[in-house]
């Protein structure tokens, strides 16, 4: 426990506490998980106000509040803190209430639209095999060295974020990797934090229902690069037109990569097939398991990460070639009769137009390739028939199909995927809103040596249909069928 003067350290409008000694149990920003003794944030988020429920938390057993607007009643037993941003406040305290973990390792966030799993779970692999203890947050799990603990958001709300963090410390970490979503740096998820490095990616089209706008979303990318302290490294991709963008106005020291510009940290494909990719990195040719151009930024950045950490370049070289990525991104399998299927969890129009320029760039020529691909529902609309248009243009058929329809009526999102296809491409185009049986026919119109792209879903483990998730694995469907086909 600490006080409400230690918790609210540094958080605007907090001097002239009423209580400052006042003894806080834990931090909790949802009226449904208040408990006695806690401090309440009134957040305002996308679909709830915190503001209408702080009388609740008061009768729950809150004993402060920090809020944008004081209520009308107020409780005279209440300590009260009126701050312009209540979510802000809270990235500040959890930080506060967990003695700032993030000073206590080495923080190395990872931004983007595509590439960041992969990036962090490398990284995670990496510097395991180099000897350290290591701590990793992902889209796909967190975890505390060999422990695996399920993740639920891109990136943790402050307080669980704060948690995770000083349990790393508490094992005895030396560095911890993290994937930074936009709708992390806007909600503050992330401030009170202290990195010791940022990476970008890259940034295309997505999340535009809740940015509004592709400059609101470079904005908030940015954001995270402008607040880094000057004994961090920022490091971009040159070769994204919004790289350079990531570096104006940072404090930290600057470093690019690429594959086409003259950056810091340069890479060159020599080979790019099923097997793996030959890169030629900083003059040496290396043999790595990973496919496609994607995984070559992908390698690239990760090695450059690992030069600004100070590490070998002929001991990460090495690691980094016996290493697979992360689940759901790129795996592939084999049937009997040697149709290859796909499962990648491309779920944008540049990351789907990724996986298929790599499937084109390593693939004999004769073969077809079959895409099975969806949209989320409740998610940015406007990327659907784009969707849609990409992959007709790079497959030889295409099954329109569910993805996750949570809310949304899985019909009407094929039919806002079918507008973005023209004429010409409907003729290759099926539409089979049962995700399993898209599957299955995908497979039943494969012969030998074709391809299989299952794209959407990656490593989930579940289909999200009117608020109930089922158990649903691509893969695991996928070899069922090739199974039947031996």
């Amino acid at each position: 426990m600490k006080s409400l003067k230690e918790i609210c350290a540094g958080i605007p409008g907090a001097a002239g506490l009423q209580k400052p000694g006042q003894e806080i149990t834990a931090l909790v920003f949802d009226s449904r998980k208040v408990v006695p003794g806690c401090l309440f944030f009134a957040v305002r988020g996308t679909l709830v106000d915190g503001h209408q429920y702080i009388d609740q938390a008061i009768a729950a057993g809150a004993v402060a509040i920090v809020c944008e607007e004081i209520p009308a009643n107020i409780n005279p037993e209440i300590s009260y803190v009126k701050t312009a941003s209540a979510s802000f406040a809270l990235g500040l305290a959890a930080a506060n209430f967990y003695d700032h973990p993030s000073t206590k390792l080495k923080l190395v966030g990872i931004t983007g639209t595509n590439g960041k799993t992969t990036v962090v779970t490398l990284l995670f692999k990496l510097f395991r095999e180099l000897g350290y203890k290591c701590g990793m947050l992902s889209t796909v799990e967190n975890r505390i060295n060999n422990e695996v603990i399920p993740a639920t958001h891109t990136t943790p709300d402050p307080v669980a974020l704060n948690k995770l963090l000083q349990e790393m410390v508490e094992l005895g970490c030396d560095y911890a990797f993290m994937e930074v979503s936009s709708h992390a740096i806007v909600q503050h998820r992330i401030t009170g934090l202290q990195f010791t490095g940022a990476m970008f990616s890259n940034i295309t089209h997505d999340h535009l229902d809740f940015h509004k706008t592709f400059d609101q979303y470079i904005k908030a990318k940015k954001t995270f690069f402008d607040e880094l302290p000057d004994t961090a490294f920022a490091l971009t991709n040159l070769d994204d037109r919004n790289g350079r963008v990531m570096l104006q106005n940072t404090k930290a020291v600057q470093k690019t990569y690429g594959l086409k510009s003259m950056a810091d940290f340069k890479a060159k494909i020599i080979e790019n097939q099923f097997g793996g990719l030959l890169l030629k990195i900083d003059q040496q040719e290396v043999w790595f398991k990973l496919v496609g151009s994607f995984n070559a930024y992908n390698l690239l950045s990760v090695y450059a990460a690992a030069m600004m950490l100070g590490q070998d370049q002929e001991k990460v070289l090495t690691i980094l070639s016996r290493l697979s990525g992360a689940e759901g991104r790129f795996d592939y399998l084999i049937s009997p009769n040697k149709i290859i299927g796909i499962v990648d969890y491309a779920h944008t129009p540049d990351a789907v137009q990724n996986v298929l320029s790599t499937i084109k760039d390593i693939r004999k020529g004769n073969e077809q390739v079959i895409t099975v691909i969806g949209c989320g529902g409740d998610r940015d609309k406007t990327k659907r028939p784009v969707m849609a248009n990409v992959a007709c243009q790079w497959s030889d058929k295409v099954i329109l199909t569910s993805d996750n329809p949570r809310s949304e009526d899985p019909t009407q999102i094929i039919q806002d995927m079918e507008a973005g296809i023209t004429a010409d491409q409907q003729r290759k185009v099926f539409s089979i809103s049962d995700r399993k049986e898209a599957i299955k026919a995908a497979c039943h119109l494969a012969q030998p040596e074709d391809i299989i792209l299952l794209a959407g879903k990656g490593h989930e483990k579940y289909q999200e249909i009117k608020g109930v998730k089922t158990p649903f694995d691509d893969k695991q469907i996928l070899a069922e069928q090739f199974k039947l086909m031996s």
